[in-house]
């Protein structure tokens, strides 16, 4: 199986980078006349290099100049292998300097130095180049190949720079082809008869012909036409390779380079990114609010910067909150570089914590315990700060940085953490017991200030724990262990049964007296405010109801259950003799005017015994079984 790896050059205006490339590919990666006519490169340039039958290396080409850092920090974003290119002639330079940091910062692992123009110096002079370098990169976090000497002129060095590219990619970590596709783009136009077409490197995942892609910022969405990978027409592609996708029907101000090209609906835009910093000695402080520049990918941002302590130092890391004045995509896990908003300098960079934070507190918290290697502790963290929320099972490749493939394993890792799935949400046992606890108390409390109710409605419940899923994740544990019972459309505790005092008693039997006398007319609530308080009589005749002592009709009405009975039998009787009754018909049978009559008609239907056939009614089921219950 082959391996590709995304090689990114680095250093100084005029080092002979694109000569460099130039040499060992053929290709000119300088594409603009203003780049060929001031003989510096300004933007990203690329070339395919084979190293070996099984290694291939995508080149990214970058420019040294310092006017145009931005666009080497998007280069050197996804790249996996370094070549710090140093002339001969010249030496350690600002740029190679800040390129060197830039490097670092994105986490690059390996790299190799070359000393090019090595024919214009003599010996001496190269050996103190040389050893200039070695000082300068022994420690680096990056693992650097001993410099090789190059010259694109004569050709010297180029089978040992070959060499170096090979032992310095073996470090390099294969990128995985099942993993979240991701392309963060670096260059889009217009081409006849493919509509828009975006470029880039592609970091994670494939892609192929036919699968629907989203751009991130905004809400663009495609179905890939065509694949080209290094030029060439492929069905799909995969991590490492210089990828370019056509979009019909996204605009080609849509996208731009910044942008991310993706697949699976758990990559989402962000505004607010909490990370861990670090600054280099020679850097300003920062501290509440200072504004600074965010290289993420292949975007440029302006930010806020909100420490969790009061700053950070030159020299050192803390952890932060970043608001962004434009949106991005983001990945925990990812890396960025920081710039000053001015003069425009590097001055450190990031790692990416969390992609998507609560938005309050304001302030990161527990950002250490969510950036910790081992995952299943990480997700941990990230459950404990979701809280009541719980964090969705789909967002956690994405926010927890997590491998697709090792979701399900993480999670029961996690469990012995404390962590528990409910439904597609994890929650922290401690959420579970205060939801326990909140439910019980709920209960307790609507148990006392309505004693008549046969429970809590349902829809109530759940709003106190603000989570349904929850919600019934509690009941059910509850139930399974008697604590709580469900009737219908209403949870109670188990030992709860609802019951009437001796005042309300003599209330009771008051309203069934009335109800009783107004036989086929029943009583509204507002007729009954007569013999019970106003503020209980509701109550009460819902209770008459849910005892079997009374029938409601429509909101307001009730009956008492022998009148109800009564009325219904006479209206079935002549349903039933003339096969379809008119109102006018039973109005006639039962002496009932239509405000009476029409509720009462409506409520046979809901309950089946009536069927509406035009303005008449007919026998429903429940009359043609025989259903004697009201």
């Amino acid at each position: 199986m082959r391996k590709h790896v995304v090689v990114g050059t680095a250093g100084h205006v005029d080092h002979g980078k694109t000569a460099l490339v130039r040499a060992l590919t053929g290709t000119d990666t300088d594409r603009w006349e203003e780049e060929k006519r001031r003989g510096i490169t300004i933007d990203l340039g690329f070339a395919r290099l084979p190293l070996t039958d099984d290694l291939i290396a995508s080149i990214v080409d970058v420019p040294g100049h310092e006017d145009f850092v931005r666009n080497m920090v998007a280069g050197a974003a996804g790249v996996d292998v370094a070549l710090l290119v140093i002339a001969a002639d010249e030496g350690v330079m600002p740029q190679t300097v800040e390129h060197l940091a830039i490097l670092e910062f994105l986490g690059v692992r390996s790299g190799v130095v070359a000393l090019t123009k090595v024919d214009l110096v003599e010996s001496d002079w190269f050996e103190l180049v040389e050893a200039d370098v070695v000082d300068r990169i022994a420690d680096s976090s990056v693992h650097w190949e001993s410099p090789v000497s190059f010259s694109a002129t004569t050709g010297v060095g180029t089978e040992e720079l070959k060499g170096a590219l090979i032992q310095a990619a073996a470090q390099a970590v294969q990128r995985s082809a099942d993993d979240l596709f991701r392309m963060p783009v670096d260059r889009v136009f217009s081409a006849a008869g493919a509509g828009t077409v975006v470029t880039g490197t592609t970091w994670s995942g494939t892609v192929a012909t036919g699968d629907d892609v989203r751009v991130l910022p905004g809400e663009s969405h495609a179905r890939v036409r065509s694949v080209e990978v290094h030029g060439e027409a492929r069905q799909q592609a995969e991590p490492g390779r210089r990828t370019a996708l056509a979009l019909p029907g996204v605009e080609k101000g849509d996208a731009s380079r910044g942008c991310v090209v993706v697949t699976d609906t758990g990559w989402n835009e962000t505004g607010t990114i909490d990370a861990m910093v670090t600054l280099l000695p020679e850097a300003r402080a920062l501290s509440q609010r200072s504004r600074l520049r965010l290289h993420l990918g292949t975007a440029e941002v302006m930010a806020r910067v909100t420490p969790a302590a009061d700053e950070v130092a030159p020299g050192g890391t803390a952890a932060v909150r970043l608001r962004l004045e434009q949106p991005v995509v983001a990945r925990s896990g990812d890396r960025g570089v920081l710039r000053s908003y001015s003069p425009i300098r590097t001055i450190g960079g990031c790692v990416v914590v969390d992609p998507m934070p609560p938005q309050r507190p304001r302030r990161p918290q527990a950002l250490p315990d969510r950036a910790v290697a081992d995952p299943a502790a990480r997700l941990a963290a990230f459950v404990a700060l979701e809280g009541w929320t719980g964090l969705r099972l789909g967002d956690l490749p994405v926010r927890v940085g997590v491998h697709p493939s090792e979701v399900a394993e993480v999670v029961v890792k996690a469990g012995a953490l404390g962590v528990v799935a409910v439904g597609d949400r994890l929650f922290s046992q401690a959420v579970l017991h205060e939801a326990r606890r909140t439910t019980l108390e709920a209960l307790e409390v609507h148990h006392r200030d309505r004693p008549l109710d046969p429970g809590m409605p349902r829809e109530l419940l759940r709003s106190v724990l603000r989570n349904p899923d929850l919600s019934d994740h509690v009941w059910a544990e509850l139930g399974g262990e008697g604590g709580v019972a469900a009737d219908g459309g209403f949870i109670r505790l188990s030992s709860f049964r609802p019951a009437v005092s001796e005042k309300e008693e003599r209330w009771v039997m008051a309203i069934r007296q009335a109800l009783g006398d107004a036989g086929p007319h029943g009583r509204t609530v507002e007729e009954l405010v007569e013999v019970a308080p106003q503020s209980s009589v509701r109550d009460l005749a819902e209770y008459l109801v849910r005892d079997g002592m009374a029938v409601r009709v429509g909101r307001d009405r009730f009956y008492s259950l022998e009148a109800a009975r009564e009325l219904r039998d006479a209206i079935l009787e002549e349903v039933r003799e003339r096969g379809r009754a008119m109102p006018a018909e039973l109005r006639d049978k039962t002496g009932l005017t239509r405000k009476y009559l029409i509720p009462f008609l409506e409520w046979l239907d809901g309950t089946g015994h009536t069927i509406r056939d035009g303005d008449g009614r007919r026998l429903g089921p429940a009359a043609e079984a025989g259903d004697g219950g009201s």
